[in-house]
């Protein structure tokens, strides 16, 4: 039987507890999963991605996972790896609709499958968005971002 290998890509500037929830609920799935720190050159980070890297491997001290960045499309580094899926969190219905065109594109740039999880509902309104806003404003963010974040 192939191992099931998934990919879960994002920009985790910081991860926050919704990711921690999603990717707890796809450990329940795959083999193997590859948190893809995706890294883009137009896009400024309050976070340097040794951090997050740091952050996201010390919150899953876990074999199945594995801590990378990577530049280009997503499918290209999904085909690097030999990963069949993707893995996309969802917090709300707008969410939904975005990633809904995301993954209809890279469905046919390639046969990489999305897989869609919600987040939980206690975890439904934090994006990393928010926590950089809170953060920025000297805000307490320890209840929105795992153990492991300590900016």
């Amino acid at each position: 039987m192939d191992k099931k290998i998934a990919v879960f890509p994002g920009s985790f500037d910081p991860i926050t507890k919704g990711h921690e929830s999603v990717i707890n609920k796809a450990l329940k799935l795959f083999d193997k999963i590859y948190i893809a720190i995706g890294e883009n050159s137009n896009k400024t980070y309050l976070f340097p991605i040794e951090k997050r890297v740091q952050w996201i491997k010390k919150a899953f001290n876990n074999p199945k996972i594995e801590v990378v960045s990577y530049q280009g499309l997503t499918v290209n580094f999904c085909k690097k790896v030999n990963a069949q899926f993707i893995i996309r969190g969802i917090r709300n219905s707008a969410d939904f609709e975005f990633e809904k065109s995301i993954a209809d594109v890279n469905a046919k740039l390639s046969n990489i499958e999305t897989v869609f999880f919600m987040a939980s509902a206690e975890y439904s309104s934090i994006s990393s968005s928010i926590v950089r806003e809170v953060y920025k404003n000297g805000g307490i963010i320890d209840m929105l971002v795992p153990k492991s974040v300590k900016p």
